[in-house]
């Protein structure tokens, strides 16, 4: 009979596909997790990866990490759907998003108007967040561009224009709009792979067989702003990040490119149980004043 750890310590051996930093992020010894891993695929007749050369998951293992991930979801799920049956408050809701500056005025609010739920807050890359949600691991995620995927359902929040951010006596500051070729060869201040604006610049470059001259890459949205800003570089920078508050001295150039844009979407599982609180934060975040990316 299969143990719930022996479940739960494959799907991180699957996701990492590497057993030593599987261990490690477990805390368990490798040789141990080594045999977890062997008795699992003996259970079940026929190895779940591939060990020629890096260890890769394989199509069995693969067909069972959806199985495992939606039955320790319900498991999960069944577990807070008997706290919530017993308790008098709202519950817990957890949220992950790819940036949570766009969510500040919706998060303040639902906080402001129901002071007693539970709000975790979780920063996950898109293309982590349909396993996520499927695995039932978090309640919602608003992904900078939609998610294709099954088993999920989506409301489009906004649809805002990328533009070019640059220092404000920039050669191109005072243009109205410049195009994706214009703007080969220049120097590019961005984010690190795998975050949505790196690669939407990419993205965009990719399409026209051209690449994009990075010269920095940053995890902070604010430095990223700040450094074009000293003229260390130019930047993608979305039409939603210039009308905040509080921001860097940049002009902003429109791009002349119609994939240059910033789709934001709420994701939820389809059919899975989401707690009073979390039901209420996708009430707040789908009925907020959204911005028009184009004004």
């Amino acid at each position: 009979m299969v143990e719930l750890t022996s479940l739960r310590q494959f799907l991180v051996v699957a996701r990492l596909e590497h057993l030593s930093r599987a261990a490690e992020e477990l805390r368990v010894a490798q040789p141990s997790l080594s045999r977890t891993i062997a008795r699992l695929e003996s259970e079940l007749g026929t190895p779940l990866f591939d060990r020629s050369g890096r260890l890769r998951l394989n199509d069995a293992g693969r067909l069972f990490r959806d199985h495992v991930e939606r039955s320790l979801g319900e498991l999960d799920a069944g577990r807070r759907a008997v706290a919530e049956a017993v308790s008098t408050g709202l519950g817990a809701v957890r949220l992950a998003s790819e940036t949570f500056l766009t969510l500040t005025g919706p998060l303040a609010a639902y906080k402001r108007a129901h002071p007693s739920a539970e709000i975790e807050l979780q920063w996950s890359p898109a293309e982590d967040m349909p396993r996520r949600l499927r695995a039932q691991d978090v309640d919602l995620c608003v992904a900078s561009q939609p998610i294709h995927a099954d088993g999920l359902e989506s409301v489009q929040l906004f649809d805002d224009a990328v533009g070019v951010g640059t220092a404000l006596d920039h050669p191109l500051a005072r243009r109205t709009s410049v195009t994706i070729e214009e703007l080969a060869g220049q120097p590019f201040v961005t984010a690190r792979r795998g975050h949505w604006l790196r690669r939407l610049l990419d993205r965009v470059f990719a399409a026209r067989d051209l690449t994009p001259k990075i010269v920095c890459e940053s995890d902070e949205p604010g430095a990223i702003a700040e450094l074009i800003g000293a003229g260390l570089g130019i930047g993608l920078v979305p039409g939603f990040a210039r009308r905040t508050a509080v921001q860097a001295p940049l002009a902003w150039v429109a791009v002349d490119s119609p994939d240059c844009r910033r789709r934001v979407t709420l994701h939820w599982g389809a059919g899975s149980h989401l707690s009073p609180a979390a039901r209420l934060m996708r009430d707040t975040i789908t009925g907020w004043d959204w911005p028009d990316g184009d004004r």
